[in-house]
């Protein structure tokens, strides 16, 4: 891929050039840089928020909303750690903000005399659909299973993740040990390294 700014520069996918991305999207509100790097991580970012909700339709959703998001808060990205944890924060965000009124709506509908109850609803359309990863991470909540997520499905570092959350490092890797235990334990999956 070639992306024409000052002169023709060919892009691989790394780090350095989504900062470059990043800062011709910003300087000029191109929307074909920031067009590249939606087309560089939307499956990540997909995926990731499709680990987080129950419903793959509403995931989708919460991704092309988390875009739109970035979109409006790219000139906070200061490019201290790698993007994607930027993005992955956005996303995590996003994910927080409509749960929050996905709550207050239920709440709304069962003062009228209504009962809500999507999750259960979209588990038992699908539920033949779970995968043994969906089954896992059910065990765990909201805040263990992002960060799981994070760690183990997008790759990112004890820091990033830190970045994203807003979570010391220390934190960062409690939760995670407590999220492998918790599995362990649900599960009866023995630790391969210590028994």
């Amino acid at each position: 891929m070639e992306v024409h700014g000052a002169g023709a520069i060919a892009q691989p996918a790394t780090a350095r050039d989504d900062q470059y991305l990043v800062a011709l999207a910003v300087a000029s509100q191109d929307t074909a840089a920031f067009g590249e790097l939606i087309r560089r991580h939307q499956s990540q970012v997909r995926n990731f928020l499709r680990k987080l909700a129950a419903d793959p339709v509403e995931a989708d959703d919460l991704s092309q909303e988390a875009f739109l998001h970035a979109w409006d808060k790219l000139q906070t990205y200061s490019g201290r750690g790698s993007f994607i944890g930027w993005l992955l924060k956005v996303a995590y965000t996003t994910f927080l903000q409509a749960k929050r009124k996905s709550k207050r709506y239920a709440e709304v509908l069962d003062e009228a005399g209504h009962v809500a109850d999507m999750e259960s609803r979209s588990y038992t359309e699908d539920s033949q659909e779970v995968s043994d990863l969906d089954k896992l991470l059910a065990v765990l909540s909201q805040e263990e299973r992002a960060i799981m997520v994070m760690s183990y499905a997008c790759g990112l570092s004890h820091r990033e993740i830190g970045d994203a959350t807003g979570l010391p490092v220390g934190t960062v890797k409690s939760i995670i040990f407590r999220g492998k235990e918790k599995i362990r334990t649900s599960f009866d999956i023995k630790d391969h390294q210590h028994g």
